[in-house]
This record gives C-alpha cells, sequence and structure tokens, in this order.
C-alpha cells in the first residue's frame, strides 16, 4: 500500500505546472513599470506661419519706417533727417496715430553710434514698440 500512496501522488503533482507564482510575478511587473512610468506633458508654442510673403502698399504700412545708410545718414519715410530731428518726426506721427511702431532699417555698414542715438530719439518720441531689420 506503501507504493500505492507515492505512485498517486507522483501522478498528481505532474498533471501541469503551477502558474499562480508566475501571474503573481508579471502583475508585480506590470504594477512596477505603471507606477515608475514618466508621464510628462509636453508644453509647446502654436505659430502660425504667413503662407505667402506678400508686398503691402505703402498706404497700409502701419508703422514708421527710419532707414540708416552706412554713411550715417538718416531717411524718414523717404526724408533724409538730421539725427535732431527724429524725435520731432516721431512725435508727429505719433500723434496721428498713437499705436503707430517703427520700422529701422539700418545698414550692415552703418555706425552704431547713429543707431543708438535713433533709437533714443525714438524713446524720446514716445514710441517703444521698435523692430529692427538689417539691409547689405
Amino acid at each position: 500500500m506503501g507504493m500505492r500512496r507515492r505512485n498517486e501522488q507522483s501522478h498528481e503533482s505532474s498533471h501541469g505546472i503551477d502558474l499562480a507564482p508566475m501571474l503573481d510575478f508579471v502583475i508585480n511587473l506590470l504594477i512596477f513599470f505603471i507606477i515608475t512610468a514618466v508621464f510628462v506633458k509636453e508644453f509647446g508654442l502654436n505659430v502660425n506661419r504667413p503662407t505667402s510673403f506678400e508686398q503691402k502698399n505703402k498706404d497700409d504700412q502701419k508703422g514708421i519706417q527710419i532707414q540708416v545708410l552706412n554713411n550715417g545718414e538718416i531717411w524718414i519715410d523717404g526724408r533724409a533727417v538730421d539725427v535732431r530731428a527724429v524725435r520731432a518726426n516721431v512725435e508727429r506721427m505719433s500723434a496721428i496715430d498713437p499705436d503707430t511702431g517703427v520700422l529701422l532699417l539700418a545698414n550692415e555698414q552703418a555706425p552704431t553710434g547713429t543707431v543708438v542715438e535713433v533709437v533714443d530719439q525714438v524713446h524720446l518720441g514716445g514710441i517703444y514698440n521698435i523692430t529692427f531689420t538689417t539691409s547689405n
């Protein structure tokens, strides 16, 4: 009878592998990865890019165009002016349209001191919205 009991016990254990410990291990791994995963919300800036570049008519342009040439000459809306007259012109044009801005076109070879003086005169004229650009 002793032999028979051993055979019955070995026969019962050879029916299959117990999967419960493996499933417990897999569930623990899954929980570990879910907890340790970093959920990062990426921040971005939406940019509306223009579809085409269009030249605007001079009447459609809103703002004062000041150009500083490579020899130090200052031109405002197609007229040559002295650096001391920049403030008066800016104040006059600012009185017409208080929301106006300034487009400062400076040649790459223009004296830096002249450009700084023009910016100072524009600030004294009451306009702080200045767009800088360079030309060859």
